[in-house]
């Protein structure tokens, strides 16, 4: 069965007491999106542990569905061709852990797995001796990264590092990481299978690092709100098991790539100083020290320079059997583009509406659906998917926590009118 999956987000654990939770409309999004597994996140938080095990029960081998109740609330207002789809979850987590090592404050994240809530509560057990899991969804733990493997290891689990070259918190990070996987997870490096490449980096650039060559690399959609789901997602062929999921990230039988961002919309791809509204290039950030022009501040080193650091590869040389990956730009962003409103507005709502009734879920049409059955709905936005499907967009990358923006439509085109 071959499936996408987004495994990182993030619940609202805040409001899992509430009689509405954050699964209904996680699962209701998958199905409009085209996501067939779903991580829970949070699961380390008490209260959303607890709701988690309210809301699910068992499906496939180490999977969860919703509750019927639920789920046929996750698929209300959903077209006959999605409210069907099968949604499935795993269960996740994001941790902080902030340590000290080889002189230096280490703050890295890291993605965990489990295969079931008796795995979950004992894990929570454990790691609640260093750290305050009710506080916040992604608790900061004064825990060595080698260490917290080790305990998820002995729960059953798996751990992926997450977004691995963000300046702040990635494994890789020019703020707080290592120069090598094996510096951070010492001994235990080789229970590591997976790297998330994150919302500013892609695998093609993670290849120019030989030393990642054995990792399979994932994407997903650091989501804080469900409308956010599937940004990025990784593609399995597989069946859908949690186990089955684990043994192809190990052994690569069954792992078919990922969908990305265009790395350059992510918020940490350049250098710069957001305050000072200062963008640069590798290049340039080395011409000028590294210091701001404007204010004489140290400027942000992004993922791009980091990446260029640590490389031994030139661009365009991947390994070889490589699995395959695509860019593309979320449904809403494109639709908006073209209507001249912002992704998040009604009316981009009510367009894509029709879109999925019509032609099926949001990343199918962005991946697969043919061009001229788009062009039968819109001729417009089957010239801006055949445009992105050939990568011939408009680049503007995001630098310092800014994002950056992909345009695929050029200005003073055809009037914005979608149908």
């Amino acid at each position: 069965m071959r499936f996408h999956a987004d495994l990182h987000v993030h619940s609202k654990y805040s409001r899992a007491c509430s009689k509405n939770s954050d699964l209904e409309p996680l699962a209701w999004w998958a199905r409009r999106k085209g996501c067939t597994v779903v991580g829970t996140g949070d699961f380390t938080h008490p209260a959303w542990l607890a709701r988690l095990q309210e809301c699910l029960v068992p499906a496939e081998p180490g999977l969860f569905r919703l509750r019927p109740e639920p789920d046929r609330a996750a698929a209300a207002g959903l077209p006959p061709n999605l409210a069907e789809a099968p949604v499935r979850f795993m269960l996740s987590a994001e941790v902080c852990t902030v340590y000290r090592r080889a002189g230096r404050t280490r703050k890295i994240h890291h993605l965990l797995y489990v295969p079931g809530l008796a795995e979950a509560r004992e894990l929570g057990r454990r790691l609640g001796r260093f750290g305050d899991l009710s506080s916040d969804g992604r608790p900061v733990l004064a825990l060595d990264s080698r260490d917290l493997l080790e305990n998820v290891l002995a729960c059953g689990g798996h751990l992926v590092p997450a977004h691995v070259w963000t300046p702040w918190f990635g494994v890789f990070g020019a703020k707080s990481g290592f120069d090598a996987l094996e510096d951070c997870y010492l001994d235990l490096t080789g229970h590591i299978a997976a790297l998330e490449t994150g919302l500013s980096s892609d695998p093609e650039m993670n290849r120019r690092v030989s030393a990642l060559d054995r990792y399979r690399m994932v994407s997903y959609s650091d989501a804080h709100s469900p409308p956010m789901l599937c940004r990025e997602t990784t593609v399995f062929d597989t069946e859908l098991d949690y186990f089955a999921i684990e043994r192809a990230l190990r052994t690569g039988a069954g792992y078919a790539g990922t969908v990305e961002f265009f790395p350059e919309e992510g918020k940490y791809h350049l250098d710069g100083h957001r305050a000072c509204g200062v963008r640069m290039t590798p290049r340039e950030r080395r011409e000028h020290g590294g210091i701001c022009p404007v204010c004489g501040k140290r400027l942000t080193v992004g993922v791009l320079s980091r990446v260029e650091e640590l490389a031994d590869r030139p661009e365009g040389v991947p390994p070889e059997g490589e699995a395959g990956f695509r860019r593309l730009v979320p449904l809403p962003e494109i639709v908006g583009e073209i209507l001249g409103v912002g992704p998040k507005s009604k009316r981009v709502q009510r367009e894509i509406d029709g879109l999925v009734a019509a032609l099926g879920p949001e990343l199918a049409i962005l991946e697969e659906v043919p061009l001229e059955d788009i062009a039968a709905r819109s001729p417009l936005l089957a010239e801006a998917i055949g445009r992105l499907r050939r990568e011939e967009v408009v680049r503007e990358a995001g630098y310092d926590g800014e994002y950056g923006v992909i345009r695929v439509m050029e200005p003073g085109g055809p009037e914005p009118a979608l149908f």
